[in-house]
């Protein structure tokens, strides 16, 4: 494995770029070479103000030709193994596979898979192949694993959707936050120091997570709420602020709608009944409220916690609620918003490889959306595609309606839920394709596979979790023999018969976004690579021209200066009023009953991301997170006769994980959690539940019944 932070001449030169994991996006710069590539601290990065995670800091070492794909591979039939084979016969059976199955059974017939990790350029290329190359409708992405619960209530409530609606720098300058079923300390460390400030500038905060987590132990009050019931524990702290007279009357008159409703549902959760339910004391829940209602501003922050259920979009909504009831949104310093997790979760989904989005936040099923993209693509509106399936239940449907998939930056053997019926129904298709910068779970089951640029090896933009769009630039040369992602959709375009509109530079594919977004939701008509590299980062909405400006004199046509803050005169909807969304508790899809007796929660390591395909190939990331264990109280393991470090197995009705136990008191004694990074027998996704949330299509990743077993000495 090469040094990550090899000494390098210091005469060479550094480029400024960005992290390639999480939302953070944190700023870095490089200098030196693939095998050889010195991290260097960007201080003026306002996110992470140079701190970086052991992720960061380790990530020059999948630069390597050594851990990477450098060629193309192909199956082939005589031996059924991968084999490398020329640029030029991997996209030529790409794209006769491709055509083949749109002749015999149609365009819907290709899917196409997409990530949260593709720059906004990759993204929208990937939504603009599928609907105009391909004219298939069956396109979604990772990113519906990610915050799409969150973004539905945001949709619902605030009439837009972005993460978070002020910067990270308003966050230690409230007065309260309350952060639901967050790590900030393991999934983006450098994010901490915001609510460190926040505490020390005399802040509050209060942390709601089953488990004693590093973050729930910086908190002022943790409550720990029983797997799958954080929407009662939202609706009891509104019913709680109603009854002791902490609603903000005037801001509610003012500037919401669909009150009365809310309260009622609110009023019908009393805390008593919430306390059973949730497992969260009545003086507690008291106390948070007083906490929250105390202070002169708030916020509330979700994260995957809520999110990944199937009512996550309800759970969310009644978390928004709270904050419209106490005059907590649409405020400096207050708002709700939500913690994006993947690199690129915002922008991937506002470009078009969400299966219902067009460019700029628009709607597939909005006629003048379309006619508006298609001017853009010079395409007729009628020839694009209608919504198609969200990102399960498209996996669902592999090898049965869909027979060949394009994947690009996803691995879902490991990341998507009942995983392994998901590697089935990857092993069933006629045709699997996938373009990855590594071999992973998912690249294995290919018939080809495209080894692709990575973040320092090309230039791209990518919208972190405040909306701001940043600038990754290409620091250095990729290995011989690997593409970029936009020559791959370019030469695939080619061959299908489109040789003009899918271009290979980056510039010249934003300025294509930039023209297909104006005027929607998230303009960014407004914004260009040398504005974001002037002015570290631009947010959108950002128009191409300032409607603030005067028409006359030597401020006339001012540029559009971005919208670091959101809703501050008025919310996104028609009215311009924020709309609280009535809703009440139910049960999660699987409660526990007496052969499953135990909830299941999954979650993030430090050391690793995500499906784990780049970070299981970094030695120290490794050392630190070798595999996966599985969390349980000391009262659990008393009864299941369970010792520390003893293999356990993790049974649901869909599959089964093993990891050795790791005892604390720091989680619920009806609760295990296991991280979700590994494959194989430790691959805990082949035990969580695909349930969906009926709006936002989001699996319930979070909340299971199962039992734990100890695995015997000579078990497998």
């Amino acid at each position: 494995m090469p040094d990550a932070t090899a000494t390098t001449a210091p005469t060479a030169p550094i480029t400024p770029t960005h992290c390639p994991y999480c939302a953070l996006q944190c700023g870095m710069s490089l200098r030196g070479e693939a095998e050889a590539v010195e991290i260097v601290e960007r201080p003026d990065f306002p996110v992470n103000r140079g701190a970086l995670c052991g992720k960061g800091r380790t990530a020059p070492a999948l630069l390597s030709s050594r851990v990477r794909l450098t060629e193309p591979l192909v199956r082939r039939p005589a031996t059924g193994r991968l084999e490398p084979a020329t640029w030029e016969e991997a996209l030529r059976t790409v794209a006769a596979e491709l055509r083949r199955t749109r002749t015999a059974y149609g365009p819907d017939a290709v899917g196409v898979f997409g990530g949260g990790g593709l720059t906004n350029e990759k993204a929208y290329t990937l939504g603009k192949f599928a609907r105009v190359v391909l004219g298939t409708s069956q396109i979604d992405y990772n990113g519906r694993f990610c915050m799409s619960s969150a973004a539905a209530a945001h949709q619902r409530a605030f009439g837009l959707d972005r993460g978070l609606p002020f910067p990270l720098e308003d966050i230690p300058r409230t007065g309260c936050v309350i952060l639901v079923g967050s790590n900030l300390a393991e999934t983006m460390p450098p994010a901490l120091r915001y609510l460190t400030e926040l505490r020390e500038n005399g802040g509050t905060l209060i942390v709601v997570d089953p488990r004693r987590t590093r973050t729930a132990e910086q908190a002022d009050l943790h409550l720990a709420p029983r797997p799958g019931t954080d929407l009662a524990l939202a609706l009891g702290l509104l019913h709680v602020a109603v009854a002791e007279g902490r609603t903000d009357e005037e801001f509610i008159a003012d500037r919401t709608s669909g009150w009365e409703e809310a309260r009622a549902a609110a009023m019908a959760h009393w805390p008593e009944l919430v306390e059973r339910i949730t497992g969260v004391g009545v003086p507690q829940l008291r106390d948070a409220v007083r906490m929250f209602c105390d202070a002169e501003s708030g916020m509330v922050l979700t994260a995957r916690g809520p999110e990944q259920q199937s009512k996550g979009t309800d759970t969310v909504s009644a978390w928004i609620n709270l904050c419209l009831a106490t005059g907590r949104a649409g405020r400096p310093l207050s708002g709700y918003g939500c913690l994006t997790g993947q690199g690129n979760g915002q922008g991937g989904r506002e470009h078009g490889q969400k299966a219902d989005q067009l460019p700029g936040y628009r709607k597939l099923d909005d006629p003048a959306a379309r006619a508006h993209v298609a001017r853009v693509w010079g395409v007729e509106p009628e020839t694009l595609p209608g919504p198609g399936r969200s990102a399960y239940e498209l996996l669902d449907a592999l090898g049965g309606d869909i027979k060949s998939l394009l994947l690009m930056g996803s691995n879902p053997v490991v990341s998507a839920p009942r995983a392994g019926h998901v590697e089935e129904r990857l092993r069933s298709l006629d045709f699997l394709a996938v373009a990855d910068v590594v071999l992973s779970e998912t690249a294995a089951l290919a018939d080809v596979v495209l080894p692709v640029t990575q973040w320092a090896e090309e230039t791209g933009t990518t919208t972190n979790l405040e909306g701001r769009v940043l600038l990754r630039r290409r620091a250095l040369s990729p290995p011989p023999g690997v593409r970029s992602d936009l020559e791959v959709l370019g030469g695939l375009a080619s061959l299908l018969g489109h040789e003009k509109g899918f271009p290979s530079s980056p510039e010249e594919v934003f300025e294509e976004l930039r023209r297909a977004s104006a005027g929607g939701p998230a303009d960014y008509s407004g914004i260009t690579y040398r504005r974001i590299a002037e002015e570290n980062g631009v947010f959108w909405p950002c128009p191409a021209q300032d409607t603030a400006a005067p028409d006359t004199g030597p401020h006339a046509g001012a540029p559009h200066p971005g919208t670091p803050r959101l809703f501050l005169d008025r919310f996104a909807t028609d009215d311009g009023r924020a709309r609280f969304i009535a809703v009440a508790h139910r049960a999660a899809a699987e409660e526990t009953d007496e052969a499953y007796p135990v909830l299941l929660t999954t979650g993030r390591v430090v050391s690793q991301y995500q499906s784990g395909a780049q970070t299981r190939r970094v030695d120290e990331l490794n050392a630190a997170a070798p595999g996966p264990f599985v969390e349980l109280h000391p009262l659990l393991a008393e009864r299941l006769g369970a010792l520390e470090g003893e293999p356990l197995a993790v049974v649901s009705r869909r599959g089964r994980a093993v990891g050795p136990a790791r005892i604390t008191t720091g989680i619920r004694d009806d609760t295990v959690f296991m991280p979700f990074h590994w494959p194989g027998e430790g691959r805990v996704n082949s035990v969580t539940n695909p349930a969906l949330d009926p709006t936002s299509r989001m699996p319930e990743f979070k909340v299971c019944a199962v039992r734990v077993e100890r695995v015997a000495a000579d078990e497998p």
